[in-house]
């Protein structure tokens, strides 16, 4: 399947050759209430918090996650919003011990919808917004990125800004393209690069399996939106309801099969949890898809 050719996103010592290679980004979600049941806020001391996500975050990087993507509140279906001031509390020095740890070149994003949040995440050392209302929710989020150079993640989020039940929906590929392209025309008109625009399908968020799975199947579509696509399919529910009912710790397969398919239909980022397991589909689904390779031969004894 022909991938559309993008020039390299290239910021504060940083370089991504979208084509080139499928980038991993490494969940890190200093939480107690995530979904996938690897929320590492498990207790109240804030020492032993950032402990335990700098031994994460140092164990995605050695497995090949070049991008960690810091979260401090739960965005899954019913969890309940957490204030400013308990996000920063959450994130903030954890993404200060990443960053005064982990080589130059890994990539912190701050995976946040809070203006406030993403500000002071990014004076902390990050280097990337993960927006899941795509710019829509605050309206200062564009200028943060604006002024900070970053590039920003928008995710075509189907929940309703307001609150409430998502409406079905029949032609789901068009309405993310359609509301993509808002979310793009937004992040220009406030004076962000094209080339720091990436672009998420929001899978899960306000839409149902069926929808899901359409997206998956048709992640190529995206790509009339000329910028690069991040793909979030990871432990999601859909996967556990195809597998017959699997809980989210059990979805390794599923999720590999995602992260492989959506290879096939240009996505160029993978999130996902699991970073040791899924660096390999990466690297074999490169070889076949992008034929970036080293072949590797056993010594001989």
């Amino acid at each position: 399947m022909q991938k559309i050719s993008l020039p390299p996103t290239i910021w504060a010592g940083h370089r991504l050759d979208w084509g080139r290679q499928t980038y991993l980004m490494g969940i890190v979600n200093i939480t107690p209430d995530s979904f996938a049941g690897d929320g590492l806020l498990r207790d109240a001391r804030l020492d032993a918090l950032v402990e335990r996500a700098l031994a994460q975050a140092t164990r995605f990087v050695r497995e090949g996650a070049t991008i960690l993507d810091i979260g401090g509140e739960s965005t899954r279906p019913g969890s309940q919003p957490i204030t400013v001031e308990q996000e920063l509390a959450r994130v903030l020095p954890v993404i200060k011990a990443l960053r005064a740890t982990l080589p130059p070149n890994i990539i912190l994003s701050i995976d946040t919808y809070k203006a406030d949040v993403a500000e002071q995440a990014l004076a902390a050392g990050a280097s990337m917004i993960n927006d899941i209302w795509g710019l829509r929710y605050d309206a200062r989020m564009a200028a943060v990125a604006r002024e900070y150079g970053v590039p920003v993640v928008l995710m075509a989020n189907m929940r309703p800004l307001s609150g409430g039940e998502s409406p079905r929906r029949y032609a789901i590929v068009s309405d993310i393209v359609r509301l993509l392209s808002v979310c793009i025309e937004r992040a220009l008109t406030a004076g962000i690069a094209w080339e720091h625009i990436i672009i998420d399908p929001g899978i899960g968020f306000g839409i149902g399996p069926d929808e899901n799975l359409t997206i998956l199947r048709r992640l190529h579509e995206l790509q009339v939106l000329e910028r690069p696509i991040l793909l979030g399919a990871s432990r999601k529910s859909t996967i556990g309801l195809v597998l017959g009912g699997l809980p989210a710790a059990e979805r390794l397969e599923g999720t590999a099969a995602t992260v492989a398919l959506g290879i096939v239909h240009g996505a160029d980022i993978v999130r996902v949890h699991d970073v040791h397991e899924m660096a390999r589909v990466v690297k074999m689904s490169d070889a076949i898809v992008r034929g970036t390779y080293t072949l590797t031969y056993p010594q001989e004894q």
